[in-house]
């Protein structure tokens, strides 16, 4: 990691010398919170400026499809980074900087309503691009789908809980994904950004949300970013406020032309089953952070993922049997495991 670090502020001389941008003597290089992946961020600061710079290795990470979106979203008014340089083959990058100022940390029972709407808003611009010039964006078919409920299975339930994983558990977990595949397949599709949620929108001002960590886009489900939004991982909201706000972007759908009627019913359930889908992902990925990447951190964000998923399967006849299982049988588990303070799961589970 210090050679690639050296290397980039090597770099970064190299392309403030292309770009003419006078570069300070006593720029400073900062490290700035990273994300779930290989990727890291430094803030460069120089004469009183700011710029954010990516280091992506390039065995790691393809970073190619993060500087086609980026582009092709700059007409859209999305206020995603600008990429001012970029050398893929290296794995670096000079990005706008956006700030670093969560939603996250800015929710709250007064601010929720206008950061949501701005976030709705843009989220229905998002949603109508999907010509990446130079990459297309991959659609989000039922392998993709399958492989990520799988991640729940592998990493949650064989690996972090050693539940025995057989032929019962194999068969409900396949009838289970089955269905919420054929409900996500059902979807009108658009664009998706696939981790639209409180750690990757950015406060900063008029051009309030700043949208970062798109570059897994692909065309898939109309309620997939809805729900990575409005049911985060890490922020909870009453479903009573929840549902006000999905029937705001319903309506906000017919008016843009991406669905032809909003059908409050069949949206709820979209909504509904496609946050199951994510969650059950979700779970997995958390599992794999402290497992295989030795992250630690999202552990605590399972309980509450988990909870949506107990929530949401009860109130389907197709779901019923699984919510039973994961009650009597993942979340004993997880109370016996040595990965989770029972006082935090009682919040979840009592």
């Amino acid at each position: 990691m210090g050679q690639r670090l050296a290397g980039l502020k090597q770099w970064v001389e190299q392309i403030f010398t292309e770009l003419n941008i006078d570069l300070a003597e006593d720029w400073q290089c900062i490290p700035v919170s990273g994300d779930a992946s290989f990727r890291r961020y430094f803030r460069l600061k120089s004469h009183g400026m700011s710029w954010i710079l990516m280091d992506a290795p390039p065995e790691k990470e393809n970073s190619h499809p993060f500087v086609c979106i980026a582009k092709a979203w700059e007409p859209l008014d999305i206020h995603a980074p600008i990429v001012h340089a970029a050398d893929l083959e290296l794995g670096y990058m000079l990005l706008s900087d956006l700030g670093d100022d969560l939603y996250l940390g800015q929710l709250n029972d007064n601010s929720a309503d206008e950061l949501y709407r701005r976030a709705l808003s843009a989220l229905t611009r998002l949603q109508q691009c999907q010509d990446i010039a130079g990459h297309p964006l991959p659609l989000y078919d039922r392998q993709l789908l399958q492989r990520e409920m799988d991640l729940f299975r592998d990493w949650l339930v064989a690996d972090l809980l050693a539940i025995e994983v057989g032929p019962g558990v194999t068969q409900l977990l396949s009838e289970v994904s089955e269905s919420l595949i054929c409900a996500a397949l059902e979807q009108p599709r658009v664009c998706v950004h696939r981790d639209y949620h409180s750690r990757n929108l950015l406060v900063d001002g008029d051009n309030t949300p700043g949208v970062i960590d798109f570059q897994d886009a692909v065309i898939g489900p109309v309620t997939y970013d809805l729900v990575s939004l409005l049911r985060d991982c890490y922020i909870e909201w009453p479903d009573m406020r929840v549902y006000g706000w999905v029937d705001q972007f319903g309506e906000q759908l017919v008016a843009d032309g991406l669905i032809d009627q909003y059908d409050r019913e069949t949206f709820y359930r979209w909504f509904d089953l496609m946050g199951a889908q994510r969650h059950l992902k979700a779970a997995g990925i958390f599992a794999r952070l402290w497992l295989r990447d030795g992250k630690p951190g999202y552990l605590a964000d399972i309980p509450r993922t988990l909870n949506y998923i107990i929530r949401v399967a009860g109130r389907y006849d197709s779901l019923l049997t699984f919510a039973v299982w994961l009650q009597e049988v993942v979340v004993p588990a997880m109370y016996e495991s040595e990965h989770f303070d029972n006082a935090y799961l009682d919040k979840w589970f009592s």
